[in-house]
């Protein structure tokens, strides 16, 4: 049985297709997982196909733009986002910051600029949607039983484990406690 890949998968936007080519190859090279789009559009529909662990978004692009795309993936999605932009002016910074950005970087940067600023939001708790811990230790008994599971089925970091019995969850359309304990019964009927 192989090992699934557990890289980080990192959404870049932008619509200056020789940024979007650089970071997406740098952030490659850093042994992570890249999806790419040129416009919010695109964007959305990537996040909600593939529920990426971090965006970096572009603020200006065609389309709906990074902020608007920021704040659809706060409320559907709970993907955590960062900004990358030309534009640094303060309206825009206090603009992100209130949607929640992880960070706000200032175009241009090199990739050695921006791949250390994705790992260290890439390592921050995840937040709900009421700003409190999502990490396994702020959830129920169950949340934390059926984490565990799913770490040894699949091979999984705890973290891991855990976004994807969130995601299982949102998807059956479930709260994380009701998912996991419909998980854990079907592991223990199994056992009978």
């Amino acid at each position: 049985m192989s090992t699934p890949n557990t890289a980080p998968t990192v959404l870049v936007v932008d619509d200056d297709r020789l940024v979007l080519a650089t970071t997406c190859s740098g952030l490659r090279h850093a042994g992570m997982n890249v999806l790419e789009a040129d416009n919010g559009d695109d964007a959305i529909l990537m996040a909600r196909e593939h529920h990426p662990d971090l965006a970096l978004l572009d603020i200006r692009m065609n389309g709906k733009d990074g902020l608007s795309v920021a704040a659809y993936l706060r409320e559907h999605t709970g993907t955590p986002f960062m900004f990358l932009s030309a534009f640094a002016d303060q309206e825009l910074v206090n603009r992100a910051s209130e949607l929640g950005a992880l960070s706000y970087l200032v175009k241009p940067l090199d990739i050695s600029q921006v791949v250390p600023a994705v790992r260290a939001a890439l390592s921050r708790p995840k937040a709900d949607a009421t700003g409190k811990s999502a990490e396994p230790d702020a959830q129920s008994e169950s949340v934390r039983i059926a984490t565990g599971i799913l770490m040894e089925r699949y091979r999984l970091r705890r973290s891991d484990a855990h976004e994807r019995l969130l995601r299982a969850a949102e998807r059956s359309g479930k709260s994380a406690d009701d998912y996991a304990a419909s998980l854990i019964e079907s592991v223990e009927s199994l056992a009978e």
